[in-house]
């Protein structure tokens, strides 16, 4: 019961993010990562070649400094190093370009283990029957933009065959 002298603790529900986020913040603070957005995206940064072989450990500034650090990258076998020292100049200026702003300045590379990524992806929903390509293009008789069309009748199939998949 709502009590004004005792409120109800918490508020309303927020997203599973805007936790996590508050939780991984100190974490990944202590390690150089403003907000982890360089691991989380570090396939975005640097591509899936890269991205499979290698990962951001931290990244640390000079004295009093939040700009020109340097990135510490584990990768996982030698050949890639004298690659990737080749690539400095284009890795630092990718990694600067993502953050719009010159976070670093050098790359320290180490050789070692990576850490042990989830071993598959989620299965692609199955295929769509005739009869459910139609229900979700039937209810979409009403969107005149051809792209937005286009868009909204993947987004209808794909979670038309999630449900499917989930039910099966």
């Amino acid at each position: 019961m709502y009590n004004k002298k005792n409120p109800k603790r918490g508020g309303s529900p927020k997203a599973l993010a805007v936790s996590i986020d508050k939780i991984t913040k100190p974490i990944f603070g202590r390690r150089g990562f403003a907000d982890g957005a360089i691991v989380k995206d570090w396939k975005v940064i640097v591509g899936a070649h890269l991205s499979d072989h290698s990962a951001p450990e931290r990244i640390t500034y000079p004295l009093n400094e939040t700009t020109a650090g340097t990135l510490h990258l584990r990768i996982e076998n030698g050949g890639l190093g004298l690659e990737l020292q080749h690539l400095q100049p284009q890795l630092i200026e990718r990694i600067n370009g993502y953050f719009g702003f010159h976070a670093v300045a050098h790359i320290k590379i180490t050789q070692g283990p990576l850490p042990k990524r989830p071993a598959s992806s989620p299965k692609p929903p199955p295929p769509l029957s005739i009869d459910d390509q139609a229900t979700v293009a039937d209810s979409l008789n009403g969107v005149q933009d051809a792209d937005l069309n286009q868009a909204l009748q993947a987004l209808g199939q794909a979670v038309v065959g999630l449900r499917k998949s989930e039910k099966a």
